[in-house]
C-alpha cells in the first residue's frame, strides 16, 4: 500500500486540500509569528486528514509526523494534556494503524483499507479501556496543575475513542475525531487570547473539522461499497 498517495486524489479531495493548507498558511502570516514548528505542524496535519479520509495508510504515516510536531507546540503553552495524549497515545496508536492497515487492504479499492464494523466486544473494551485512560490521563494532568483541565481531560477521552476506532478501521473514528477538533477549537481560542501566535492552531483544526466530517461521508460512503461487493443481494 506505499505508493503515490497524490496520484489518486479527486478533485474535491484536491479542493479541500488545497484551501486547508492556504487557510493554515494565511493564520500564520495573520499571526505575526512564523513558528517552524507549528507551521509544519498545522500543514501536516491537514494533509494527513485527507490521506486518512481515503482510508490511505500514508494518512496514518503523516500522523504519526504531526503529533510529534504538535506535542512540541502544546508543550510551549503548558497544554501537557496534548503533549501526552498525542506523544503516548495517538502516536503509538497511529503506529500500530499503519500496520493494521497495510494488512487489512480493500479488495474493491487500489491503496485504501478494508473498513470493518464495531462489534459488541470491541465496543465494549473501547469503553472499558476509555475509562481507565481518562482515570489516568486526568490524574496526572491534574498534577502538572494543566491550564483548562476539564476541556484537557474531554479531550482526552475524544482523541482516545478516535484512535481506538480508526486502529480498528471503523468509520466511527470521524465523529470522534470531529467531537475532539471542537474541544481543541476552544482550547486553543483560550490560548490564543494569551498569545495570538497560537492563532493557526485554531485554524489547524477548524481545517480538521471540514476535513474529518468528509471523512466521516467518504468512509461511510466506502463501507456502503465494501458490503454491497461482499454481499451483492443487498441493494445498493
Amino acid at each position: 500500500m506505499l505508493h503515490n498517495p497524490f496520484a489518486g486524489l479527486k478533485k474535491r479531495e484536491w479542493c479541500l486540500w488545497i484551501i486547508s493548507l492556504l487557510v493554515v498558511a494565511v493564520s500564520n502570516i495573520l499571526a505575526g509569528k512564523t513558528d517552524p514548528v507549528t507551521i509544519s505542524a498545522t500543514l501536516i496535519g491537514v494533509t494527513a486528514l485527507i490521506f486518512v479520509a481515503r482510508g490511505d495508510v500514508w494518512g496514518q504515516i503523516l500522523t504519526v509526523v504531526f503529533s510529534v510536531l504538535y506535542a512540541i507546540t502544546s508543550y510551549s503553552f503548558r497544554y501537557y494534556g496534548e503533549m501526552i495524549t498525542y506523544m503516548g497515545m495517538t502516536a503509538p496508536i497511529a503506529v500500530f494503524s499503519i500496520i493494521t492497515w497495510i494488512k487489512n487492504p480493500s479488495a474493491e479499492e487500489k491503496n485504501t483499507v478494508r473498513i470493518s464494523r464495531l462489534s459488541r466486544k470491541t465496543a465494549l473494551i473501547m469503553v472499558l479501556s476509555c475509562v481507565a485512560v481518562t482515570a489516568v490521563f486526568g490524574y496526572v494532568l491534574k498534577l502538572l496543575d494543566t491550564p483548562n483541565l476539564v476541556i484537557s481531560t474531554i479531550s482526552i477521552v475524544t482523541s482516545y475513542l478516535a484512535s481506538y476506532l480508526m486502529m480498528y478501521r471503523i468509520s466511527y473514528y470521524a465523529l470522534a475525531y470531529a467531537a475532539n477538533d471542537v474541544v481543541l477549537i476552544i482550547m486553543w481560542v483560550l490560548a490564543s487570547l494569551d498569545n495570538i501566535a497560537y492563532l493557526p492552531m485554531i485554524a489547524c483544526f477548524l481545517m480538521f473539522l471540514a476535513n474529518d466530517i468528509y471523512g466521516f461521508v467518504s468512509w461511510k460512503k466506502r463501507e456502503r461499497k465494501q458490503t454491497i461487493v461482499q454481499n451483492p443481494h443487498i441493494q445498493p
